[in-house]
């Protein structure tokens, strides 16, 4: 089989596409929202 270069190229484009999809999914789901708002308070803690 043989594969052209612009068949790897859409490939590797639909699968980044794919992958920032899914951080965008893991960075807004609510599970998460703890971790980042304790992440957000660190700048302001006393040491």
């Amino acid at each position: 089989m043989d594969f052209d270069i612009n068949t790897v190229r859409s490939a590797v484009t639909v699968l980044s596409f794919v992958l920032f999809i899914g951080i965008v999914a893991w960075a807004w789901s609510g599970k998460r929202k703890q971790d980042f708002e304790e992440a957000a308070r660190l700048p302001f803690q006393q040491d």
